[in-house]
């Protein structure tokens, strides 16, 4: 990292600068540090958080999910010592698993918002490198889809298995077939909770009004690929746009999507949803159960364990192959690595219309 243009990262309206911290770090992590810019929170009030006064000086409620709470503490307790010691202030922690407040105090105010600011930064920080948790989206798996889907697949192994790196452990299990908007990190049943919430204020304030109270009828047609060249591909798609041909499915999708960033559930991935379905991908190959991870800053990457497979037949056979047609009266809250009783994700949470 050259030190004179150090990266910058924005959280409440404020820029911080962060710097690399060259020590080992807790379960072989890269730990990392963080200073704020010229705009201290710590030398000015600051209304980004509460800060109470007490009888020996100030505190500092912080809601941490119980997974990050080793970000905080650091290999040997070294990350939490060393907030201590710096901003002059006693850092509480709740035990291993348990959920609560993390509890900062301290004799002047200005060290309890250094510390709670820094904890904020470094707890965005590593949030960002979780696996996603959820992920919202709408089901195509009503049964004549999926007898549809076992048809392509059919005929894709009958008229392409010679080609390389095609074979039927590629494709998508037929009763999860779905669109995603988006994915979330939710690491304790209140961030979960307020997925939800955050869900029915939407329905309330544009859904409805978008969908007019009825299900969206939209189409499954057409295969398409994201990569560059078509004889490595790694994920194959099957095309969703609505039947009347209008763009409120669209509409929906980017203001769902609009909206969960702005709250800071979500990551900006796109500058629009993607409208289609996973129906083939290379991950499949050694897992069946395994998702596409379009956002790549998060988790470890499997790419490079992928052995892709050549989709130029397919592409120019199936280009316009027909799923059918599915009526859209939800957008789901989807558990990753999980199942219902129909064999779809298990479902946190929805929004009906």
């Amino acid at each position: 990292m050259d030190v004179l243009r150090p990266t910058l990262i924005r959280i409440g309206g404020r820029v911080y600068r962060k710097n690399l911290i060259q020590e080992q770090a807790y379960q072989h992590e890269e730990e990392e540090d963080f200073c704020t810019g010229p705009s201290d929170c710590a030398d000015e009030p600051c209304d980004a958080f509460v800060v109470e006064e007490t009888e020996k000086g100030f505190q500092c409620r912080v809601e941490v999910p119980s997974p990050l709470y080793k970000y905080i503490i650091g290999k040997k307790g070294e990350t939490k010592k060393r907030l201590e010691t710096e901003t002059r202030t006693s850092i509480s922690i709740p035990k291993p698993g348990a959920e609560g407040q993390i509890v900062i105090t301290g004799q002047h105010r200005s060290g309890v918002i250094s510390a709670r600011t820094r904890i904020d930064v470094l707890l965005d920080s590593f949030r960002k490198k979780q696996p996603f948790t959820h992920f919202l989206s709408f089901a195509l798996n009503h049964p004549a889809i999926q007898e549809k889907f076992l048809q392509f697949k059919e005929e894709v192994l009958e008229k392409c298995s010679k080609d390389y790196g095609v074979s039927s452990s590629l494709f998508q299990n037929p009763a999860k077939l779905h669109l995603t908007l988006g994915t979330l990190v939710l690491l304790n049943e209140q961030e979960i909770q307020k997925a939800c919430d955050l869900l029915q204020r939407c329905k309330e304030d544009f859904v409805d009004q978008i969908a007019g109270g009825k299900p969206l009828t939209v189409e499954v047609a057409g295969v398409e690929y994201m990569n560059d060249d078509p004889a490595m591909t790694d994920i194959l798609y099957a095309k969703v746009h609505m039947k009347d041909g209008s763009d409120r499915l669209q509409v929906i999708s980017d203001q769902l999507v609009e909206r969960f960033v702005a709250s800071g559930l979500m990551l900006k991935e796109w500058d629009r949803v993607k409208l289609h379905a996973t129906v083939m991908n290379t991950l499949f190959r050694k897992d069946p159960s395994a998702e596409e991870r379009n956002n790549t800053m998060t988790g470890k990457s499997s790419f490079k364990e992928r052995e892709s497979f050549n989709g130029r037949n397919i592409l120019k056979l199936f280009e316009n192959f027909y799923f059918g047609e599915v009526q859209l009266d939800s957008v789901r809250l989807s558990q990753r690595f999980s199942s219902d009783a129909s064999g779809y994700y298990a479902t946190s949470g929805q929004l009906t219309f």
